[in-house]
């Protein structure tokens, strides 16, 4: 049976002490703040991130360094036969394909997974690769199984300001102004490798009744209506603690018999998006485990 390394980035939202614990390796995400770089839980701490955000600190994510990443494979590979990286959608960045690229190097050593999510649903693969591994799959097993999978995850997510959308070009500040102007609480979807807009709310209980319906299209419809066991439920949020209790009790009464894991989004799609957004998520529990 090989020793499979499971290693992923933190966009998948796992910290650094979380990676210790589970036995993986996790790569800081690089972000570039007012020309000087921070990694994530590295030397940037989600309050840390907020606080630049609110101070109007201009923030761009960025990729890891080419040695920064080889490095962590050497180090995995000299106790391991395999290792198995799971990034970021590279619908989303770049950072997949170069990674791709520099396996390479490492004569099938390496298998870098391209099945488009991020954040919650990042996090579940690198879970489902774990058991896998530990029910001696190989790496290419893994990850053939990891990118068939890929599309049966959705993320939704309810935004409580335009700003960023406006400052990352992804709106026109015309666009911007009127929706701020009208109260709109756009929601936006990520599933497979985009991040589009999916419906216009006016309220917030509007823009949380938009997100557990499209929960509950996904189940019937990506899902073939599937039970509540085989599906991973998700409430998530970005920086919001005192509204996100109350929406993680509202998102356990619509889906009566499901578990929903509590948490927050990475700090990648935060930099998108801002603070203030709650959101959802759901992963169809893999045929493998």
């Amino acid at each position: 049976m090989p020793r499979v390394a499971v290693m992923t980035d933190s966009n998948s939202g796992i910290t650094q002490l979380e990676g210790k614990e589970m036995g993986i390796g996790v790569v800081p995400m690089p972000f570039m703040v007012d020309d000087t770089t921070y990694y994530e839980d590295i030397n940037l701490t989600r309050e840390e991130f907020f606080q630049m955000m609110a101070d109007g600190k201009d923030i761009v994510t960025s990729q890891p360094a080419p040695g920064d990443l080889m490095k962590m494979w050497d180090e995995a590979l000299e106790k391991n036969d395999q290792v198995i990286y799971i990034p970021m959608s590279s619908g989303l960045s770049g950072s997949c394909q170069n990674a791709r690229m520099l396996a390479n190097e490492y004569n099938g050593r390496v298998f870098v997974v391209n099945n488009q999510r991020i954040s919650v649903t990042q996090k579940r693969s690198v879970q489902d690769a774990m058991a896998m591994a530990a029910n001696g799959y190989d790496a290419a097993r893994i990850r053939e199984i990891l990118e068939r999978e890929r599309f049966e995850a959705s993320i939704y997510i309810m935004l409580d300001t335009l700003k960023y959308l406006k400052k990352g070009g992804r709106i026109t500040p015309a666009a911007a102004a009127i929706g701020t102007l009208m109260r709109i609480k756009p929601v936006l979807q990520i599933k497979g490798e985009r991040l589009d807009a999916f419906s216009k709310a006016r309220t917030l209980n509007q823009g949380k009744t938009t997100m557990i319906n499209a929960i509950h299209h996904d189940i019937e419809t990506l899902f073939g209506g599937i039970d509540s066991k085989n599906v991973w439920m998700y409430a998530v949020h970005a920086q919001v603690p005192e509204s996100f209790a109350p929406f993680h009790e509202e998102v356990k009464a619509a889906f009566p018999g499901y578990e929903v894991e509590a948490g927050q989004l990475s700090l990648s799609v935060c930099c998108h998006i801002g603070p203030g957004a709650l959101a959802m998520a759901c992963v169809k529990k893999s045929d493998q485990l």
